[in-house]
This record gives structure tokens, C-alpha cells and sequence, in this order.
């Protein structure tokens, strides 16, 4: 059954994570994200579930680990400098193998920055803001149907995997009202939230993986004893410094989240024939659609690659889009920050033209639409 609503973003965002589920929120007000805490503020403490507001986004993100740990559907919502105090504990809940969700709804930066105004800089803080060799799962929601439908899924995938998901969009789609289909997953779509419990037994091994890489640490209602650490672990999860083992469970947390990439498809519009291919994700994605009928009118065969998976990178498919095309244009709200994977995956072999805009303000249909057309005429003119 399903229901269609008028809502704003970050309610779809509260919806969406209640639907999937979640009984425990913990975080700390910050504009342009703090809408997720007032509607969970309100219907948590009703289901019987836990809200609370954290002294900061440290302390927010220690309590949603530990919430998992205890067995709950636990997440935060933040925005860029909050993001950055919870990447230490995002690191550890990637070692440790602890699902969690975690929100963050873009602003410019970096420091303070414009409080109240679009953004699309933290995609490499989802990707390396913590250190280390970590892998990263990051979805990236074009509407506010995709911020509820993305957030369930963002759920899903932490509990498959056993990871955090980061789900980034930017302030605009955070505010903004559309209509939304709220559909509810079944338990099976959801997957299980822990491991089976039993006695206690020696031979217990919490990180020992699946066929798949993933490893079923359960919570610590279980019935088991076991360790959890941010050291380098063995499959009992005791501290080891074996190379041998440190190397194998490095390679193993960053293969177990390649089912993100088909998990998370892209929108292809228009592309069949497209020699000009813009790339774009978030609120930029919209406008770039539009700047593709608008350069369609015209005769030339544009057409718009919409990743809705940021990290890990759907390398294969925007590998063979930017090889045979002619131009490829990376539209985005940065400095230059996805565009330069979109670069490596191009190897050279497509004229590479971003368009970049970092002020504030969103990029619209008719600029980009006229940096395509300048691109091109440079290329004619180049020797």
C-alpha cells in the first residue's frame, strides 16, 4: 500500500527513515538539515523508539554506533561541518562493520559558509573524510520522492552489508515541496537486522565473512560475547597487527559494497544517440535534464548520465559512455570534486569541459546549455 503526499524534502528524508525502520535517532540541529530532527523529535518518543539531541555531532555519531551495536535502525542527520566532526566514528563504524545511516544535506563551505544555501562540496568528504582505506557507500537523491525512497534503501544497504550509507543532497532538495509516493517495504526487502542468538560458544566468530565478503556482526542481544575494536581485527574480532590478515580484511571491506552499483542504477536520458553527454547528480541532474531538451532543439544530440550512486563509483558504465562520446560535461556545485573521477574513468579519450559553480546558487538549464555550445565551438576551433 502506498500514499501520495505533498512534502517537503526533509520530511520525505524522517519518512522515509521511519518506514525503513528506524527506532533510535541521535544528532544535533544544523541548518539546511535540521527539519529530519523536529519530524523525528516528534515521532519517535510515540513508537516507542528513542530521539535525542547530542551536545555535538561527535558525541551524535558515538550514540548511533552504539545504538547498533544495541540492535537498533539507528541514524543521524547533519550537514557539512558536523559531517566532518563525525568522520573519526564513521571510520570506526567501517572497520567495526557497524550499519548505520547517516544524513547530510549539503551547504557551501568550507567552515561556516552559507548556512542556508545549495552546496554539493562534501562528495569527497564522504569519500575520504575519515582515514585510512575505507570503503564508502554515498547515494545522491535527484527529488524528494528519491530522498524517501533512497533513505529506506540507504537503510537497507547498511544492514546487508553491514556499513554506514551516507545519503547527500543539497539544501535546495532538502526545502523544496513535491509530491511522494510513500510506499512501505516489507520486512524482506529490509533483510534481517541481527544474527541468530545462542549460547555462548567459544568458537564464535563475528567477522568471519559470507560467501559475499560481509560479515554478520550481530548485536549484543545475540547471545554471544565478542569484541568489537577499531584496531586491525581477526575474525574473532581480536587485535591483530598480521599483515597477511590486516591486507585480506582491508581488500574484503571494500569489495563487500560493489552491490551498491547495481543496487543503485542511474537515470540514462536521452543518451542513445548522444555524442554530448552531461553528468550530473542531485539538484544540478534537474537542470541539466532541462539544458538537454534545450540543446535537443537545436540539433545537437545531448543527452544526461544521473548517478544516483556517488560512491563506490559505477565505474564500468560511465567508462564506456565517456569513451565513445565526443564531449563529456561534469555539471556540479563544487570546485571540481566528482568531475575529476569522471576524468580517470574518461582516460583521455573524450574533450573533458566542467561546469563548475560554487557561489551559492544553483546552476541553471540556460547556462549550462550555453557552456555546452562554447565547449563545442572550441573544440571546432582547436588546431
Amino acid at each position: 500500500m502506498s500514499e501520495r503526499q505533498l512534502i517537503q524534502g526533509n520530511e520525505a528524508c524522517a519518512r522515509g527513515a521511519l518506514a525503513a525502520g528506524c527506532s533510535f535517532f541521535a544528532g544535533y540541529p544544523i541548518s539546511p538539515s535540521s527539519e529530519i530532527a523536529e519530524q523525528l523529535a516528534r515521532e519517535l518518543p510515540g513508537r516507542g523508539a528513542v530521539f535525542i539531541q547530542m551536545e555535538d555531532e561527535i558525541a551524535s555519531m558515538g550514540a548511533v554506533l552504539g545504538a547498533s551495536l544495541g540492535g537498533r535502525r539507528a541514524m543521524t542527520a547533519t550537514s557539512g561541518p558536523g559531517f566532518t566532526l563525525m568522520q573519526e566514528h564513521l571510520g570506526y563504524a567501517s572497520l567495526a562493520e557497524i550499519p548505520c545511516v547517516v544524513i547530510d544535506v549539503m551547504r557551501g563551505g568550507p567552515s561556516t559558509g552559507l548556512p542556508t544555501s545549495p552546496a554539493q562540496g562534501d562528495v569527497m568528504q564522504a569519500r575520504w573524510g575519515s582515514h585510512g582505506d575505507r570503503a564508502t557507500i554515498a547515494l545522491a537523491p535527484g527529488s524528494v520522492q528519491e530522498v524517501y525512497s533512497l533513505t529506506i534503501e540507504a537503510f537497507r544497504l547498511a544492514e546487508a552489508l553491514r556499513t554506514p550509507v551516507v545519503v547527500l543532497y543539497d539544501e535546495v532538495i532538502g526545502h523544496m515541496r513535491e509530491g511522494v509516493e510513500l510506499h512501505r517495504p516489507t520486512k524482506r526487502q529490509l533483510g534481517r537486522r541481527s544474527g541468530p542468538k545462542a549460547a555462548f560458544s567459544p568458537d564464535f566468530l563475528p567477522y568471519a565473512p559470507d560467501e559475499n565478503g560481509v560479515a554478520m556482526v550481530p548485536d549484543f542481544g545475540c547471545g554471544y560475547r565478542f569484541h568489537v575494536t577499531g584496531l586491525m581485527h581477526d575474525e574473532r574480532g581480536y587485535p591483530t597487527s598480521d599483515h597477511h590478515k590486516v591486507a585480506q580484511l582491508l581488500e574484503r571491506l571494500e569489495r563487500k559494497v560493489e552491490p551498491a552499483v547495481a543496487a543503485v542504477s542511474p537515470e540514462r536520458y536521452r543518451l542513445e544517440d548522444a555524442n554530448v553527454v552531461l553528468v550530473a547528480y542531485g539538484i544540478v541532474a534537474r537542470t541539466a535534464r532541462a539544458a538537454v531538451d534545450l540543446l535537443r532543439e537545436e540539433g545537437v544530440r545531448a543527452g544526461l548520465f544521473r548517478t544516483r550512486l556517488l560512491w563506490p563509483i559505477p565505474d564500468a558504465a560511465l567508462s564506456a559512455l565517456c569513451r565513445s562520446a565526443d564531449l563529456v560535461v561534469v555539471a556540479e556545485m563544487n570546485r571540481g570534486q566528482w568531475s575529476l573521477e569522471v576524468e580517470r574513468l574518461a582516460g583521455g579519450s573524450s574533450l573533458l569541459a566542467p561546469y563548475l559553480k560554487a557561489g551559492g546558487s544553483v546552476i541553471t538549464a540556460a547556462e549550462l546549455a550555453e557552456h555546452v555550445r562554447q565547449s563545442m565551438r572550441e573544440a571546432v576551433a582547436a588546431p
